[in-house]
């Protein structure tokens, strides 16, 4: 027995054991075990380390490769009941020694007690098998992390986004442009511009654009409109919308930028305008906003009445020819009566036929101012430029009779009353003598004829009216009303 409890012993290079038992691997060093003397009273068993469990799993090679039958160390030959082995010494030759290697090379110590030898070669048979089963799991976690990996890194893509005119780069999974903006949270509307289209398919190095559309409110050669440009400069909008800027006048400068709020912008290309004037014939270019503007840039001055053949204020177009008038001329006052209206009214105090002019009528005044024009030496038709009203005209009334006219006049119907009209005023029932006093048929004064019923003057009533009203003037003084013609009726 040891001098001390626990024995180390060195390591053992490995050799070919003896045939036909197969090789056998040495220990690199033996781990010290319990001796079995007089005073070890109780027996710890050993715990295996980790990996060396038995395994309900086990492949058909490894089955295969694990049907060797161990060799019978010297001890264990010595024990009843143990096989017997071809070649094995006797358990007293394995005494003998009591340190050295066994006789097939097995490392065990001479004295060590059979179970132990046995638990280490189990424990060396079991240690491939125990390694293989470990790195197995290990070995698929790490196939599966791989294949993993390898399909990640495949959807992972390298993209240079512009959004803007601000370049950077950026990985992505996203499969196209519309799903790589909405990662990038970056919003568009109708008028932006994406390159490529929202669709498009994305591969690692494809380069993705956005460029915000912007309101320009432009005025071009006086027509107003609203456009919409991608361009971060007036001089870029310009160009995209196809705007000749050679010689044309702009509101802002070309340098000026354009946020995405817009601006206003007016612009004036550049136009060739002919201009006639005093015989002679100039054609110029210009950006003038006025046809005056373009007069007074080819010198050419109005005065007085002098005018253009298209209003001076008006836009200038391109190839348009203006033609300058010169006027010279007065103006003439005329005044001219403005006729009154008539209005008649029904009476029936007056017999059928009879209208009297209950109001007479009266014109009116208006006084015209007419424009006596010369025009690059010829004499136009005169032209009102203004009137106005001096008097208002004032409306004529006549009272038109409904009264049914008398048959006759008892003693007066067989007189010659036609020959007496025809002595007196030729027949005429309009007749005035020319002292104004007398009017009729029969010569009525104003007085007399009132007294008979009549109204109004006797020279406006119906011949029919005058003559029942000579009538009943005879019956009341007979022909003494008319001294020189009353014989007539008798006649």
């Amino acid at each position: 027995m040891s001098k001390s409890q626990y024995e180390t012993f060195e390591a053992h290079e490995s050799y070919q054991s003896y045939a036909p038992y197969g090789p056998y691997k040495s220990y690199e060093s033996y781990e010290p075990f319990q001796s079995y003397g007089p005073e070890a009273s109780v027996y710890t068993a050993e715990t295996l380390p980790h990996g060396l469990y038995e395994d309900t799993y086990r492949p058909a090679y490894e089955a295969q490769a694990y049907l060797v039958t161990e060799p019978v160390l010297p001890r264990q030959a010595g024990r009843p009941g143990a096989p017997s082995v071809p070649g094995a010494r006797s358990a007293p030759d394995a005494g003998n020694a009591p340190h050295r290697e066994g006789a097939f090379g097995s490392g065990v110590p001479a004295g060590v007690s059979g179970r132990a030898a046995r638990r280490r070669r189990a424990r060396c048979a079991q240690r491939p098998e125990s390694a293989v089963r470990r790195l197995l799991p290990q070995a698929l976690v790490v196939a599966f992390l791989a294949g993993g990996t390898t399909a990640f890194v495949a959807k992972d893509k390298a993209i240079e986004l512009t959004v803007d005119g601000k370049q950077r780069t950026l990985h992505t999974f996203a499969d196209d442009v519309s799903e790589l903006l909405a990662d990038e949270g970056v919003n568009t509307g109708a008028h932006d511009m994406i390159a490529p289209a929202p669709g498009a398919e994305l591969a690692s190095g494809d380069a993705v654009a956005v460029r915000y559309g912007r309101p320009v409110r432009l005025t071009l050669d006086g027509r107003q409109r609203e456009v919409w440009t991608t361009a971060h400069t007036v001089a870029g909008a310009l160009d995209e919308l196809g705007v000749r800027a050679e010689g044309a006048y702009l509101s802002v400068s070309r340098s000026r930028r354009i946020g995405r709020a817009g601006l206003t912008l007016d612009v004036r290309t550049e136009r060739a305008v002919t201009v006639m004037a005093d015989g002679r014939s100039r054609s110029i270019r210009t950006n003038a906003a006025t046809v005056r503007e373009v007069l007074a840039e080819a010198g050419i001055g109005l005065h007085g009445e002098d005018t253009t053949s298209v209003p001076p204020d008006s836009f200038p177009r391109d190839g348009q020819t203006v033609t300058v008038l010169r006027v010279s001329g007065s103006r003439e006052v005329r005044e001219e009566q403005i006729p009154f209206d008539v209005q008649r009214t029904e009476d029936p105090t007056l017999f059928k036929g009879t209208e009297v002019v209950a109001q007479a009528g009266q014109p009116g005044l208006r006084r015209d101012t007419y424009l006596l024009r010369i025009v690059n030496g010829v004499r136009e038709k005169p032209r009102r430029e203004n009137s106005d009203v001096v008097r208002k005209p004032r409306k004529q009334i006549v009272k038109v009779g409904t009264k049914p006219l008398p048959q006759s006049v008892s003693g007066a119907d067989h007189l010659n009353w036609r020959g007496l009209a025809t002595c007196e005023s030729g027949g005429r029932p309009d007749a005035v003598d020319p002292s104004g006093t007398f009017g009729g048929l029969y010569q009525f004064d104003t007085g007399t004829w009132h007294s008979l019923g009549g109204s109004g003057r006797p020279q406006d009533a119906p011949a029919e009216e005058q003559t029942f009203r000579a009538k009943k003037l005879y019956t009341r003084r007979g022909a003494t009303p008319w001294p020189s013609c009353g014989a007539r009726l008798h006649g």
